[in-house]
């Protein structure tokens, strides 16, 4: 019951932010009252934007699913990386380690991962992904590959090949963790 409160206080003060958002859906461009054009002109400031519209977008995507995107990170890690003891997981995805624990309390009730403790290390526990598991990972990659598509539809394919290289290499930048090692998994 804990960790549905916890959740429920991470949406709530994500909400808190979204409340503020005009409905664009529903005006014409030029009638919606927008930021200014220094603004419009950072790069940051767009990429910010961006960010809080592709949050919501996961959100929505996910409603469904009774998972969030959060917990698919997790299984994907598990999926490239069987072995993983649970502050590997949180150090990898850059989670806090209390909050992989709730996720993994989350993924373990639905029997879709299973905790055991390391026969190396009595202190750790080995993460493994079930059956259930990797079918829930397919059926939630078909959720994220339709999230993209829909995300990035004002893009042709060159211009979201240029996109994911230059974020990609950003993302490097930034968080070397996030450097490219090998190709990811084909659907």
């Amino acid at each position: 019951m804990a960790a549905t409160i916890a959740h429920i206080d991470y949406r709530m003060r994500y909400t808190s932010v979204v409340m503020n958002v005009t409905d664009t859906q529903s005006l014409p461009a030029r009638e919606l009252p927008g930021p200014p054009k220094e603004l419009l002109s950072s790069d940051v400031f767009l990429l910010k934007r961006l960010g809080f519209a592709a949050k919501d977008s996961s959100h929505a995507a996910f409603e469904g699913t009774g998972l969030s995107a959060f917990h698919f990170a997790v299984l994907a890690l598990l999926e490239e990386d069987p072995r993983e003891t649970q502050a590997m997981i949180a150090d990898a995805l850059g989670y806090d380690r209390s909050h992989i624990v709730r996720l993994l309390d989350e993924l373990e009730e639905r029997e879709l991962v299973v905790r055991k403790r390391d026969p190396e290390d009595r202190r750790r526990h080995v993460v493994k992904m079930t059956a259930d598991g990797r079918r829930t990972l397919a059926k939630l990659r078909a959720i994220v590959q339709k999230l993209e598509a829909e995300f990035l539809e004002p893009l042709d394919a060159g211009e979201r090949a240029a996109l994911q290289a230059l974020l990609s290499r950003l993302a490097a930048h930034h968080d070397p963790r996030c450097t490219p090692r090998d190709a990811a998994p084909s659907a």
